[in-house]
């Protein structure tokens, strides 16, 4: 009797299981914006940190290979593009969002000149797209820059409309963090915006005892407002994601 009563609670336990669906996966690709962060670098912190608790308990998993300092270049040349096609299966997301370090001239190992910046992100989107997945653009956010008038400056130049022209162009979803964040930014102002980024007087943290002002990385509230930026996109788009996002509470 207790043999079979085990057995019959073994093989429902085993229904239950394969009964289960499989989390949706969201794969990040991306720079140090969107990065989860090493303990000494706190309170840093990617935005990508920030998503998974938008979604549904057990319905999505946000998979962060995003790194720091990396551009489309150096993200394939290290391996970690082909990393994500190796584990993506058919109806994953992957969110791509560079520019940040692709569009730095200065530094040779991660500059990627535009037009293989263009060749780069349409890979991306086929290699998704070849596993039975789902890609999704990102344009880069803003860092914070205002002159001594107050006045904002973008620093990305043509970066960001590659990427809304690929989008276009390979019909993938466009998610447009380099306006809606410009536009948090902008709304904050000079001193208001501070907040959102890893900014910090001396002795405010151990890990940074002489203080530091950071106008591209954000601290713990900066990352979250910009997962909201884009989960706003998200709940505002087509995409099939919509319907595992826990319900806005505005």
């Amino acid at each position: 009797m207790r043999v079979s009563l085990l057995f019959g609670l073994m093989l429902f336990a085993s229904v239950v299981v394969v009964g289960q669906k499989r989390p949706v996966t969201i794969y990040l690709a991306g720079d140090s914006t969107m990065a989860a962060k090493l303990p000494e670098k706190r309170p840093e912190t990617g935005w990508g940190e920030k998503l998974e608790v938008h979604f549904k308990p057990l319905t999505v998993k946000v998979d962060n290979r995003a790194a720091n300092g990396r551009s489309t270049k150096t993200f394939i040349s290290e391996g970690k593009w082909q990393a994500i096609i190796d584990d993506l299966a058919k109806g994953d997301y992957v969110f791509i969002q560079f520019g940040h370090n692709d569009s730095s001239k200065d530094k040779g190992e991660r500059y990627t000149p535009p037009e293989d910046y263009r060749k780069n992100l349409a890979r991306f989107v086929d290699e998704v797209r070849s596993k039975g997945g789902n890609p999704v653009l990102l344009t880069p956010v803003m860092r914070r820059r205002f002159d001594k008038e107050g006045k904002f400056h973008d620093t990305h130049g043509e970066y960001p409309d590659i990427v809304r022209t690929v989008a276009k162009e390979s019909k993938v979803p466009l998610i447009d963090m380099h306006r809606s964040s410009e536009a948090l930014v902008v709304h904050n102002g000079v001193e208001g915006s501070r907040k959102l980024f890893l900014q910090l007087k001396a002795g405010e943290s151990a890990n940074y005892p002489n203080g530091i002002e950071d106008n591209t990385h954000f601290s713990p509230l900066g990352a979250e407002v910009m997962s909201e930026l884009v989960v706003k996109a998200i709940r505002e788009s087509r995409m099939n994601l919509r319907k595992y996002l826990k319900p806005s509470i505005l």
